[in-house]
């Protein structure tokens, strides 16, 4: 039997309306694990790790997220599809069936906190049905020390029972699955999923209201690492882009891999305390620092192994969004605390399945807002009688499911910011080149590394004539040389070897810039308006 010995005080859940249950407090990640297993609700992979299957749900459901719509939401909320109002006396009454739902039952209780800078702390407890979900909560959130555990406050709680079903009719939901946000109660309500990453993404999208309305400082779906110069870099991107994999290097040290805060001192601050690493295709070879994170402590999520507990990393059977977290400390060459200072240069990726960006542009502060609010990347589309089309994704601030407020908020804050402190923003395609995706190949990342590489050793030349060129259609600068990347990969027309094909793809991918901003133009400043493709086709 496993020992569960708490590791510290007990407590009751009788505040919460949780009756008579079975509270198993701050475990450790190895005692969770035991009990994982123990419970039958996970298998040990033979690099250590527990392996789990989040059941019907493998990713986020992001039309069963809400928010209250209550004093302190209604008017500052960007309210529309992404943010879906729920009534305040409906959120009550469905609090009060899942916390009778988790009353007699055994339950796992982590006290911890978000953000690593003191002066942005938030506490957070989160309580859970289920002992894997308590050991993510380890493993994402920051950890507090016993001495700061003795007098712990929360000010947010997370509540999460994945076994519970809501009924829609009675309960104001739109299915049995439901992640809840309530401002005023300072509460994140999960159920029905067994999904993980909404506990981080409910913490993230409160952290996006609450950091620029109530403490002046800039939430951002980011990674940051920072060099021996004290210079920070931040790299924005969507799923898929390289956000992760280029932030990892082995001559900087890693601040953290997806959520960050840019405060009004200038300096960036990570939320979190681990890493939720996609591992679609993972190897060794191609992301050392992963696949070596992968280890007792760590969790991974819907992978499929063999009877020896090896992982096949290529097998999406059950999902394409195969994910490992682990604590930050299973990464070597990381920044303690995980903070930086001096932001000097901001990376935009984005995988380009047109094949007709840049693969590294420098941005005008106009630029920088106008493809912050886009944020564009593209999806590959299935092949279907061989034709293969890529598919235009736009997702604002480049994470639009966890912006509470408006896009041009966020893009104003990041204006001003890199203004202030005179940062250099740059547009990195990190896609296709030579031709659209099917007929073109996709960059090689030792080239995506070299041009990163370049910008941070300042090697890239000044902003001029002769060292840059002015893309014709999307106004960018492209730089005209680059150590250790060849002249003709730096232009894409060059690459494809067909004007008329790439000035034709060219036009329609403007297009879609402009009908996708559309939503924003009353909102953005002419300043912004004019930082897009100044070229369209008719």
């Amino acid at each position: 039997m496993v020992n569960h010995t708490q590791s510290t005080k007990t407590i009751s859940l009788e505040q919460y309306g949780i009756k008579n249950a079975q509270v198993q407090y701050q475990l450790t990640p190895d005692q969770l694990h035991d009990v994982t297993i123990e419970k039958g609700l996970g298998v040990e992979a033979s690099s250590g790790a527990l392996a789990i299957n989040t059941g019907e749900f493998t990713g986020r459901s992001p039309q069963d997220r809400f928010i209250v719509k209550d004093s302190i939401t209604e008017d500052k909320i960007w309210w529309g599809d992404i943010n879906i109002p729920f009534d305040s006396d409906k959120f009550q009454k469905l609090y009060d069936k899942v916390t009778a739902y988790l009353s007699d039952k055994e339950v796992f209780v982590r006290d911890a906190y978000a953000c690593a800078d003191d002066n942005y702390k938030l506490n957070i407890r989160v309580i859970n049905e289920l002992p894997w979900s308590n050991m993510f909560a380890y493993n994402m959130f920051l950890r507090p020390t016993e001495e700061e555990l003795n007098d712990f406050t929360p000010e947010w709680t997370v509540v999460n029972a994945p076994g519970f079903m809501a009924d829609p009719e009675v309960d104001g939901t739109r299915q049995h699955n439901f992640a809840i946000l309530d401002f005023t109660r300072k509460i994140a309500l999960i159920g029905g999923t067994g999904y993980t990453g909404e506990i981080k993404k409910g913490i993230f999208s409160a952290l996006n209201f609450i950091l620029p309305v109530f403490k002046n400082t800039l939430p951002m779906h980011c990674s940051a690492n920072v060099g021996e110069n004290d210079e920070t870099a931040i790299f924005f991107g969507l799923s898929g882009t390289g956000k992760t994999t280029l932030s990892a290097d082995p001559n900087r040290k890693l601040i953290g891999d997806d959520e960050h805060g840019w405060t009004s001192e200038n300096s960036v601050f990570n939320f979190e305390g681990g890493c939720y690493a996609k591992v679609i295709d993972l190897s060794e070879e191609k992301e050392p620092d992963i696949f070596r994170a992968i280890k007792r402590g760590a969790i991974l999520e819907n992978v499929i192994m063999d009877d020896n507990g090896v992982v096949d990393f290529a097998d999406t059977s059950i999902t394409q969004n195969t994910r490992v977290s682990y604590p930050i400390y299973h990464i070597d060459n990381i920044q303690k605390p995980s903070i930086g200072k001096n932001p000097k240069n901001i990376f935009f990726l984005t995988a380009d399945a047109f094949g007709v960006l840049p693969p590294i542009s420098k941005l005008t502060p106009a630029q920088a807002a106008y493809h912050f609010i886009s944020g564009y990347t593209a999806k590959v589309a299935g092949t279907e009688a061989g034709i293969t089309e890529p598919v235009p994704s736009f997702s604002a601030c480049f994470g639009a499911p966890f912006m509470p407020l408006h896009p041009t908020k966020y893009a104003e804050m990041l204006s001003k910011k890199m203004k202030e402190a005179g940062v250099n923003v740059w547009l990195v395609n990190t896609g296709w080149t030579g031709g659209s995706y099917g007929v073109g190949s996709r960059i090689k990342l030792k080239y995506t590394r070299a041009m990163i590489n370049a910008v941070l050793n300042g090697d890239l030349g000044l902003y001029n004539y002769n060292d840059y060129h002015i893309h014709s259609v999307f106004g960018v600068a492209q730089p005209r040389s680059c150590p250790g990347v060849p002249t003709e990969v730096l232009s894409p027309r060059a690459t494809w070897n067909n004007d008329k094909e790439y000035y034709k793809t060219a036009f329609k991918l403007a297009n879609a810039f402009r009908t996708n901003f559309e939503k924003f133009e009353s909102y953005a400043s002419e300043e912004i308006r004019r930082g897009g493709p100044q070229r369209y086709a008719e």
